[in-house]
C-alpha cells in the first residue's frame, strides 16, 4: 500500500479490495454469516408469529382490545412504515459512521422495541412498539447487506448474499410452528402465549448481538474514510487465519485501486450519482423491490385471513400451512442462489420475477374457478415463492453491488424504502379490505396485481440487469473516492 498527500485528504494506493475478494471460501466467512446473516430470521420470526396470531389476539381474553383486521392491516402497515424510515434513517449514518457500529446500535432497537411489545397493554402500545420494532430491522437492511458483500469474495457474493435475505423464510419456518403451540390454549393462556413469541424473538436477538461483535468493520469502508492502517490489519488478519486453516499460501492478488480518502460524501452528490449517472441502475432498483415489496407484504400478510375465510381452517392450525409455504421460499434462494453466479444475474433476476408472476397468475385462475382446497393453494403458493424469493432476494443483492462503494447502503435503504413503501404499507391495508370482504373476486383481484408487478419487474429486469457476476465491486460501480471515478460513471 503506498500514500500520498491530496488537497481533500490523502491519496491511497491499495490492493485490499482484491485481496478480500481472492480469498476461497473458509470458517471465517461463515463467522461472517452467521453473525450477520441470522438477523433475517428474526424479521421472519415477527412478520409471521403477527400474522398467525391475528385471530388469537382478537379474541375475548388475548389482553388487548385489538381486532384481527387492525393486527394484520394496521399494525402491519405501521410495521413496514418503521422499516422504510428506519432504513432511511440507519442507511445514511452506515455510510457516514460505519457498518459495524451501525449493525450493533440496529440490532438493540430491535431487541428493545420486540421485548417491549411482548408487555403490550393497550392497543397504542402495540401499534408503538411494532413501529419502532420495524424501524430497528430497516436500519439492519441497509448496515447488513452493505457488510456482507463487502466481506464476500466476489466468487460467492451472489448465492451467499441471497441464501441471507432467504433465511428470512427459516425464521417464518420458525414463526409459524412457534405460533401453534403459543394459540394452544391448552399449553398457555389466551393472554400469555403471544407474549412469549415476542419475548422468544427479544432472547435470540441477544444472542446475535453477542455473536456480532466478533465481526469486523468493513476494511472497503475503512479505506475510503482514512483508516487504512486499520483496514491493512484486518485484512492480514483474516489471510493468516484463511491460510492457517488451509495450510497453503494464499494466491497473488490481482489488481490494485487508488482512493482519494475522504470523510463523507453529500446527499447532493448521492442524489447525482444514483439518479444520474446510474439512472438505468435506479429505474431498475424501483422495478425489483416494488414487485416483491408488494406481493410479499400485501399477499402474504393475508394468507392465513384466506385460509380461515375461504376454507374454514380453523386459527390455531394456519401456522401448519405458513410452514409448509416458508420452506418452500428458503428452498428457492438456497438451490437457485449458485446460479446467480455461474449463469448470470440477468437471465436469473428476469426469470424467477416472470416465473413466480405467471405462476401467480395461474393460481389467481384455479382460485377464481374454485379448483383449489387449502392444501392445493398452499402447494401453489409453494411454486410461486419458490422463484420469488430468489427474486426477491436478489433485488437486495442488485442495489448493494450496482451503486458506488459509498452511496451502498443509502441507495440500499432508499430503494428498499420506496419499494416497500408503495406495495408494503398500501399492500397491507389494501388486501385486509379484500380478503375482508370474502368474496373470491376480490381476493383474485389482490393475487392478479401482484403477479402483473413482478412480471413487469421481470421485463425491466431483462432489459436493465447488470451483469455483476464473479466481478468486484469496484469494478461493477467505481468509488466515487476512486482516482478514475469520473470516466467510470460515464460509461456505466
Amino acid at each position: 500500500m503506498t500514500t500520498a498527500q491530496a488537497e481533500t485528504g490523502r491519496t491511497v494506493t491499495t490492493d485490499i479490495p482484491a485481496r478480500l475478494d481472492r480469498l476461497p471460501w473458509s470458517r471465517w466467512h461463515w463467522t461472517i454469516v452467521i453473525g450477520l446473516g441470522t438477523v433475517w430470521i428474526l424479521d421472519g420470526l415477527e412478520v409471521t408469529v403477527v400474522g398467525n396470531i391475528a385471530g388469537r389476539l382478537s379474541e375475548p381474553g388475548s389482553g388487548l382490545p385489538i381486532t384481527s383486521g387492525q393486527v394484520t392491516g394496521i399494525a402491519a402497515a405501521l410495521y413496514v412504515a418503521g422499516a422504510c424510515l428506519g432504513a432511511l434513517f440507519w442507511g445514511r449514518l452506515t455510510d457516514v459512521w460505519g457498518r459495524k457500529k451501525l449493525f450493533m446500535i440496529t440490532l438493540a432497537v430491535y431487541l428493545a422495541a420486540t421485548a417491549l411489545t411482548s408487555i403490550a397493554f393497550d392497543t397504542w402500545w402495540f401499534f408503538a412498539f411494532r413501529f419502532l420494532t420495524g424501524f430497528g430491522i430497516g436500519g439492519e437492511y441497509a448496515a447488513i447487506n452493505s457488510a456482507i458483500d463487502e466481506l464476500i469474495p466476489k466468487e460467492y457474493r451472489g448465492r451467499v448474499d441471497l441464501m441471507i435475505n432467504g433465511s428470512f423464510w427459516l425464521g417464518a419456518v420458525g414463526g409459524s410452528l412457534l405460533s401453534i403451540v403459543a394459540l394452544n390454549t391448552a399449553v398457555f393462556p389466551a393472554n400469555v402465549g403471544w407474549r412469549l413469541t415476542f419475548a422468544l424473538g427479544a432472547v435470540l436477538a441477544l444472542v446475535i448481538l453477542l455473536v456480532r461483535r466478533h465481526v469486523p468493520e468493513s476494511p472497503r469502508w475503512l479505506l475510503i474514510h482514512g483508516r487504512d492502517e486499520e483496514a491493512e490489519r484486518i485484512v492480514s488478519s483474516i489471510e493468516q487465519r484463511v491460510e492457517a486453516e488451509r495450510e497453503e499460501p494464499l494466491p497473488r492478488p490481482e489488481g490494485e485501486i487508488t482512493i482519494h480518502q475522504r470523510r463523507s460524501v453529500t446527499f447532493l452528490e448521492i442524489g447525482r450519482t444514483v439518479f444520474s449517472d446510474y439512472r438505468r441502475r435506479a429505474i431498475l432498483g424501483f422495478s425489483l423491490f416494488i414487485g416483491q415489496a408488494f406481493l410479499y407484504n400485501a399477499i402474504t400478510f393475508g394468507f392465513g385471513a384466506i385460509l380461515t375465510t375461504f376454507y374454514d381452517v380453523p386459527t390455531g392450525d394456519t401456522g401448519y400451512y405458513f410452514a409448509v409455504i416458508a420452506v418452500g421460499n428458503f428452498c428457492g434462494p438456497l438451490l437457485l442462489g449458485k446460479l446467480f453466479d455461474t449463469v448470470g444475474r440477468k437471465v436469473m433476476i428476469s426469470s424467477t420475477y416472470l416465473l413466480s408472476g405467471l405462476l401467480l397468475f395461474g393460481t389467481a385462475w384455479l382460485f377464481d374457478r374454485g379448483s383449489l382446497s387449502a392444501g392445493t393453494l398452499t402447494a401453489c403458493w409453494c411454486a410461486v415463492l419458490f422463484f420469488a424469493s430468489a427474486g426477491a432476494s436478489s433485488a437486495y443483492l442488485t442495489v448493494s453491488e450496482v451503486f458506488p462503494m459509498e452511496t451502498r447502503a443509502m441507495s440500499i435503504a432508499f430503494f428498499y424504502a420506496i419499494g416497500t413503501a408503495a406495495g408494503g404499507i398500501s399492500g397491507p391495508i389494501l388486501f385486509a379490505d379484500l380478503t375482508g370482504t370474502g368474496k373470491v373476486g376480490d381476493t383474485v383481484l389482490a393475487f392478479q396485481i401482484g403477479a402483473a408487478l413482478m412480471c413487469a419487474a421481470g421485463l425491466v429486469a431483462a432489459l436493465l440487469a447488470v451483469r455483476a457476476e464473479r466481478r468486484s465491486l469496484e469494478d461493477i460501480a467505481t468509488p466515487l473516492t476512486a482516482a478514475s471515478s469520473s470516466a467510470a460513471r460515464a460509461t456505466a
